[in-house]
This record gives C-alpha cells, structure tokens and sequence, in this order.
C-alpha cells in the first residue's frame, strides 16, 4: 500500500497535471478569440475604407469639352461647357463626347441626338475621320425634320472636331453600317466637316 506522504505527492502531481491542462485550454481559446476578433475588425476596416486595389473603381479625371445643341427655336447651335471623364485615347474620348451629347443639355437647350439612342463605338482613320456608329434607335427615335437631321448632323460633328484636333471630319454610321439618311432629308453616305451655325455674334 502507498504511504500517505505517497499518495499527497500522487494528488499534488495530478492537481498539476489538470491546472495545466486548463492553462492550455484557456490560452487557445484565449488565441482563437483575438484572432477572430482581428479578423472581424480588419474585415470591418476594409469595408468602411475600402482601397483602390480591390476592385474598387477610382474617381476618373475629368476633362472640359465644348458641346453644341440647338438653340429653344432650333434655328441656331448654341454651345456648352461640360466635364466629361477624360479617356487616353482619342476614340475613347470621342465616345465620351458623344455619350454627353446623348445625355442632352444641362442648361435648357434643345438636344440634338434622341436620348434613346446609344453609341456603338468610334473609329478615327489614318485621314482624320471619324466614324461614329449608333444603334437603330438614332433612325427610329429622331424628330424627322430636315431641320432636326441638320441639327444632329453639325452638332455631333462640331463637338467631336472641335474637342479633338486630330478629328477633321465625322460620318455616321448604323449598327456599323453605311446609313443613307437619318429620315430621308440629309446624305450621311459621306463624312461632314465642322460647319458654323451658331448665331451671329455668339460666344463659344
């Protein structure tokens, strides 16, 4: 039989052994609470202030361009200052121009292009032209006048010459395509170049 001094020494070792056992335990849970609570609060942190480099998209610089639209007797083009996302490339540029004009005027004039219709793309040739191509909706969407083609025609052209040197002329193209005629009163078949028909002794 184990003396007693044997057995107090035998329970002292356990005491040890479950204390230390404890001691563990509580130090991993002790481990596992920081740890989530860091990553609760890191993921928290990137919500709230999220950085550029994970998908989110940057404020882009802008650019002031010059739009034409018509006048409110549609008569004249009258021109208006606008900051448009400023692109690297000159076709990427025209398209935002184009995409401006579509949105109409932002101090009461009269637009030029129906707000249905929606640029397909811009192509710049080796001679300067530029060739726009919208959806079916510039055809279908549009006013029908002769006034109303000419007015599409010189202010689609106007801005996007004015705004881009390197732009001599513009043609207007269909889904691509060569177009006839937006309703039938102006040849679109050949490129246009910049035409003055702002009012005598406007401003631009």
């Amino acid at each position: 039989m184990a003396s007693k001094k044997q057995k107090r020494s035998m329970e002292v070792r356990t005491r040890k052994k479950k204390k230390g056992w404890r001691t563990l335990a509580l130090s991993a849970i002790t481990l596992a609470v920081v740890g989530l609570l860091i990553f609760f609060f890191v993921t928290l942190f990137d919500a709230l202030f999220p950085t550029s480099g994970k998908g989110t998209a940057q404020r882009k610089e802008k650019r002031e361009v010059v739009l034409y639209f018509s006048d409110a007797n549609e008569r004249f083009l009258v021109t208006e200052k606008r900051f448009v996302p400023k692109e690297a490339t000159d076709e990427e540029q025209a398209r935002e121009i184009v995409k401006a004009l579509l949105s109409g005027s932002k101090t009461g004039n009269m637009a030029t292009l129906p707000s249905k219709a929606d640029v397909q793309g811009v192509r710049i040739r080796e001679d300067g032209t530029a060739e726009v191509s919208f959806t079916k909706t510039l055809v279908s969407a549009h006013p029908g006048s002769g006034t109303s083609e000419m007015a599409t025609v010189f202010s689609l052209t106007n801005s996007i010459c004015t705004n881009l040197p390197a732009v001599k002329r513009v043609r207007i193209l269909l889904d691509g395509k060569e177009l006839a005629s937006i309703r039938g009163h102006i040849d679109t078949r050949k490129p246009f170049t910049p035409r003055n028909l702002t009012a005598p002794g406007a401003k631009s």
